[in-house]
């Protein structure tokens, strides 16, 4: 009933903004879009190394070349509906002899490097634009803000996609409405892993706002009712502000988050993130502090539906089994300079991880990360090479040193 309420509702919303009648009809037909859509073909290659030390002494050297070939079919425009459907294929180029996810026990004494082999549809929609309000029903991409709580993990092999519908509008001037209802969440581990594919009952509510002089104000609402992992079930409730005046760019955001639906969690916790920049001829310095509360030993702040790679460094030590955040909470604090030389793109950037409740957590500190990353395109090639390195504090046995490197290789046609 719940479900069905939801739906009601956010079709509800669909028809107030966009219920006029179709305008005057053009002469394209059905056939006539399907004919003059455009598809691509996209391979990206990558060679991944992970060098892990264990307990004892011990150490963990793993890697993988996967092959991600992905084909996306598009259809011309017709009286205002479209439709886009993509596959995607993951090959490991030699034997599958690494863990492609925390509950991957198929391979033993090996790192986990999230990309497994299979065959899946990416994305399958159908879409209604009428004016500046576009509805999208079927598997769909989902990118908000800078994707800290909702994003498709991108750099992985297997993106991650949603079942769902979802509604954008831009009819009022200087404000973008983004609303959804998701059934189910498609996740990097693949649907054959039993951490894989998520059923969900959860409701997306984005609105922004950039007519104010300091930057783009966005409010948001999150409700994740996740069916298969209800610790992941949360309500989010946050403000960001993002804005650049002259050289200098800012950031500042603050959610509130608290137990949802059936986890069994009871809790209350913060968010926080303060962030600045300043770009000094070609060189952009960034620095900026996130915190990921903790409501003592109750719980903490979650972000399950994140892009996680992009935040706290990228050797994922954090990750969690997805939740993105560990008892105790988490404290970033970060710094990165970038830079373009001859069209190559570098940067480099460093994490100080610190614990948000040093009592729980049981150390004040987690470690450090630095990491750099250079890339270059060639028209519709590109090349890449990024490392990464984490080194945890001498007062935790928590975390273990962890280093990855990461080359690849992409076309489109």
């Amino acid at each position: 009933m719940k479900k069905k309420f939801q739906l009601l509702a956010l079709a509800a919303a669909i028809s107030a903004v966009s219920s006029p009648t179709l305008a005057e009809e053009d002469q394209t037909t059905i056939a006539d879009a399907i004919k003059n859509g455009e598809a691509t073909l996209s391979f990206r290659m990558r060679y991944e190394d992970v060098d892990q030390d264990v307990n004892a002494g011990q150490d963990l050297n793993t890697s993988a070349s996967t092959l991600r070939t992905r084909l996306t079919y598009k259809t011309a425009e017709f009286n205002g509906f479209s439709g886009l459907v993509e596959m995607d294929d993951v090959t490991e180029l030699g034997s599958v002899d690494y863990r492609t996810s925390p509950a991957d026990t198929s391979v033993t004494g090996e790192a986990i490097i999230a990309d497994p082999e299979g065959t899946e549809v990416n994305q399958a929609w159908v879409a209604y634009t009428y004016k500046d309000n576009t509805a999208t029903y079927g598997r769909q991409r989902i990118l908000l803000d800078n994707q800290r709580f909702v994003g498709g993990v991108g750099f992985r092999q297997n993106e991650q996609t949603y079942d769902g519908l979802s509604f954008k509008s831009k009819a009022i001037e200087n404000t973008e409405i983004f609303l959804a209802h998701i059934n189910r969440v498609n996740r990097i581990f693949g649907e054959d892993s039993p951490v894989g594919d998520h059923d969900h009952s959860t409701t997306l509510v984005n609105v922004s706002y950039s007519g104010l002089p300091i930057g783009k104000l966005t409010a948001y609402h999150y409700d994740l009712d996740n069916e298969d992992a209800a610790v992941q079930s949360s309500k989010t409730t946050g403000l960001r502000l993002a804005g650049k005046q002259d050289i200098f760019g800012y950031t500042l955001e603050y959610a509130k988050q608290s137990d949802a639906h059936d986890n069994t969690k009871s809790y209350d916790a913060n968010y926080y993130l303060l962030e600045g920049s300043v770009k000094l001829g070609d060189f952009t310095i960034k620095a900026g502090q996130e915190v990921l509360g903790a409501d003592d030993s109750d719980g903490f702040f979650v972000t399950p539906l994140a892009t996680l790679h992009k935040f706290q460094g990228w050797t994922d030590k954090f990750l969690n089994k997805g939740v993105g955040n560990i008892d105790g909470g988490i404290e970033d604090t970060y710094a990165s300079v970038s830079t373009k030389l001859a069209g190559v793109k570098l940067a480099v950037n460093y994490h100080q991880i610190d614990a948000d409740d040093s009592s729980v957590a049981g150390t004040s500190s987690y470690g450090t990360e630095y990491g750099f990353v250079a890339a270059k395109k060639f028209g519709d090639y590109g090349l890449s090479l990024k490392y990464s390195k984490f080194s945890e504090d001498d007062d935790t046995n928590a975390l273990t040193d962890t280093s990855k490197l990461w080359l690849t290789a992409t076309a489109k046609f």
